[in-house]
């Protein structure tokens, strides 16, 4: 249900009135794979770049992917690094596979055509041919993590879509839902009023949402 009525712009609005006026990164975190809107948990990962030989390669990164759960949204924080994509096809897989319904990813990615045959979701900085193998790893999953100054904490609901990405912290999350599904039906009372003739002004006059 959430994700056929809520988007990401309505739930912002809803955390703004709530005094949380920080939880959008302004990143561009694009979908690159299929126009839908992914809704989940995060699962967060840290990452770092490298330049040696990594003695246990894709290590942290397995871990994370492998103890996904139904519904989480893996969150890769990579500094926007454009090193390597860091994700790709094969994680994609095994991510579903556990439940996983979706990546977001602060750097580039790889395999786009082939995780969208999967009908994957997956929202990136950029794309990288390179291999992540002695360029990047996981150094930390499940700690806070930052995109352009948003914490996302593990478990905290998340929502992207085309007009952008917004995390919603547990402790505020029942009442933010509901304050957005309040703004989804007076923009719907709204819209319908504008269509059968009024004026902006004053349906904005009349229902207060813009």
């Amino acid at each position: 249900m959430m994700r056929q009525s809520l988007y990401s712009a309505v739930v912002c609005d809803a955390l703004d009135g709530l005094g949380f006026t920080n939880q959008s990164p302004r990143t561009q975190l694009l979908s690159l794979t299929v126009d839908e809107v992914l809704v989940g948990r995060c699962r967060t990962t840290s990452w770092e770049e490298i330049d040696f030989e990594d003695p246990a390669p894709y290590e942290l990164e397995l871990q994370a992917v492998d103890s996904c759960e139904p519904d989480d949204v893996l969150i890769c924080a990579a500094g926007g690094s454009m090193r390597s994509g860091i994700w790709g096809e094969l994680l994609s897989t095994a991510a579903k596979n556990r439940g996983c319904v979706g990546a977001i990813v602060d750097g580039a990615v790889r395999d786009i055509s082939k995780m969208t045959a999967m009908g994957f979701p997956v929202f990136a900085t950029a794309r990288c041919i390179y291999d992540s193998l002695n360029r990047q790893r996981v150094i930390a999953v499940d700690e806070p993590v930052e995109i352009d100054g948003v914490i996302f904490r593990s478990g905290d609901l998340v929502l992207a879509d085309q007009d952008g990405i917004v995390v919603v912290p547990q402790e505020i999350e029942e009442q933010a839902m509901r304050n957005a599904w309040q703004k989804v039906h007076d923009e719907n009372i709204t819209r319908d009023a504008i269509i059968d003739g009024m004026l902006a002004t004053a349906a904005y006059r009349k229902y207060g949402v813009l």
